[in-house]
């Protein structure tokens, strides 16, 4: 036993003398407690900061879950509509030319050009009742997005301004007014003889965003096209834009509603067609084509439901 204490006892003297001769770079046990400290502090702070960003995400989440309230009555009917969608797009989520990708790549805003395949003439003030109508009816869609003065669902616009910033004639003489209030684009003809928009400056054909060729610029570009035809029957409807009968728009610009512009719209947006089909106790809606002739209820809720399936490339 004195033995083991004696080695013991030389061990010790050992240590104190490296710890205490002169030159060693050895920290102190006061440095020792400070380094231990500050890497207390840094775990500490390291701590809070996950359990900040597990607290916010939880927040999130809990706010998207209130933030997707439909009425009771409609959550059966809108999942089968989505189930659908999903089941018969082909390239639903890899798309990226909606009327979602429009408003959001232009901050808040769309530009249209008018292609007015008709010999009919315009003057000045039907050229504006068109504009007046074009933006009124495309704003009901814009609302249906919007409770109480708030975008629903992180939808982070109240107001979608519409921007007219163009016409497409055959014929200059059609058009019957001499400003510079939009550009006009002459006898400049699709694969079908029909007057188009200067395709440089149009979104379907540069949805990278380059408007470099464009005469106006970027400021100028259209992002869908008003295309009002002579004698066509019906409607059609997609990324770029609607297409419905001149007379038939024409004849509807004091109605409340322009459903055939209103149902190619909800195309735009990626709306489907119910042909062939209709959700659980819904009978009549402005895309089941004949059934309605304005937005309903589950109009509005299919709309904010394909938002909400497609927020998430804007980072919302």
């Amino acid at each position: 036993m004195r033995t083991r204490i004696a080695r013991l006892l030389i061990v010790f003297a050992a240590v104190l003398a490296v710890l205490l001769a002169p030159g060693l770079t050895t920290p102190s046990v006061a440095q020792a407690a400070n380094d231990r400290s500050a890497r207390e502090q840094t775990e500490d702070r390291v701590a809070a900061q996950v359990l900040a960003r597990a607290q916010g995400q939880a927040e999130a989440a809990v706010a998207s879950a209130e933030a997707w309230n439909p009425p009771a009555n409609l959550v059966q009917p809108l999942n089968q509509v989505w189930n659908h969608v999903e089941s018969t797009y082909g390239n639903l989520y890899g798309f990226r030319n909606y009327g979602w990708d429009q408003i959001m790549a232009n901050r808040g805003s769309v530009n249209y050009c008018v292609r007015w395949e008709s010999d009919q003439p315009v003057s000045a003030a039907l050229r504006d009742q068109i504009h007046a109508a074009l933006k009124k009816q495309f704003g009901k869609w814009m609302a249906a997005m919007v409770d109480n003065g708030v975008g629903q669902n992180a939808w982070p616009y109240t107001n979608v301004p519409v921007n007219i910033v163009g016409w497409a004639v055959k014929n200059r003489s059609t058009l019957q007014w001499s400003d510079n209030s939009v550009d006009i684009y002459t006898n400049m003809l699709d694969g079908g003889g029909a007057p188009q928009c200067a395709p440089d400056c149009g979104r379907f054909f540069h949805q990278d965003g380059d408007y470099s060729r464009c005469p106006g610029g970027a400021a100028r570009h259209y992002d869908q096209s008003l295309w009002l035809t002579e004698g066509f029957g019906g409607g059609a409807g997609g990324d770029w834009g609607q297409r419905m009968g001149r007379s038939y728009f024409t004849g509807a610009l004091n109605q409340e509603n322009i459903h055939i512009y209103l149902h190619e719209v909800g195309h735009t947006f990626g709306l489907d067609d119910f042909y062939d089909w209709s959700p659980t106790g819904q009978c009549c809606f402005l895309m089941k084509a004949g059934s309605a002739t304005q937005i309903t209820e589950f109009d509005k809720w299919m709309f904010r439901d394909f938002w909400r399936h497609m927020k998430y490339r804007y980072g919302l």
